[in-house]
């Protein structure tokens, strides 16, 4: 079976997202989309025991077998359960928001970071601190979150959730020297936010371009 990347989603909204960047790398790339909603509802609603991370890892196995080399988890609230699951799998698992932590952590010491669900603040918060650990730096992490929005995606108002977001970064950006969206779905409140100076980092396209690039090494079968 033919090489191919994986997206492990938690809501069918970011398809759209990552076949345009899949089509914007203009490359031969095979994709499968695999949506599993319930694990991000378990995990808002009882967090991320044991039971649901061995779900979580069974999933990716499977993607694997079914010939993905590698697999790029665009859920933040489940990264890391995702990501642990490289201890095991014979692919390369990859959650979306490192490459963005690890750029957030490069630019500046004071990082906001803005979430639409309080499930991802954890994560988000815990992979930064990783980061900074592992790079020896200092930083402050300024916590925004942004809780009149998910609702709105909920109900498929894009526009509503995208101005919801920018509102709260526009509120608070004077606070930090760049802004992490922990969230890939928050990706469309940047372009809102025209009058903000310091850089604001969206996971899709950072993580969906270190993704292609483990997927060019890994071989195509």
């Amino acid at each position: 079976m033919k090489s191919h990347l994986a997206f492990l989603h938690t809501t069918p909204v970011l398809i759209d997202t990552f076949d345009r960047l899949v089509a914007e790398a203009d490359t031969e790339l095979p994709v499968r989309h695999i949506v599993e909603e319930g694990f991000l509802t378990e995990a808002r609603e009882k967090g991320i025991g044991q039971d649901l991370d061995g779900r979580i890892q069974d999933r990716i196995g499977a993607a694997i077998e079914e010939g993905a080399s590698v697999v790029l988890c665009t859920c933040s609230t489940i990264g890391a359960s995702a990501e642990s699951a490289n201890d095991t799998a014979d692919g390369v698992v990859v959650r979306v928001d490192r490459p963005m932590a690890e750029k957030a952590v490069e630019i500046g010491s004071r990082i906001i970071i803005a979430a639409a669900l309080e499930s991802t603040l954890a994560p988000t918060r815990n992979l930064i601190l990783d980061v900074a650990s592992a790079r020896k730096k200092r930083i402050d992490l300024i916590e925004v979150l942004c809780d009149d929005a998910w609702s709105r995606l909920e109900e498929g108002d894009n526009d509503g959730y995208f101005s919801e977001i920018a509102r709260k970064l526009k509120e608070r950006a004077s606070e930090g020297d760049v802004i992490v969206l922990a969230q890939a779905s928050m990706a469309g409140a940047a372009g809102l936010c025209p009058e903000i100076s310091i850089p604001i980092l969206s996971s899709p396209e950072i993580g969906f371009r270190h993704a292609l690039e483990l997927w060019k090494r890994e071989g195509r079968d």
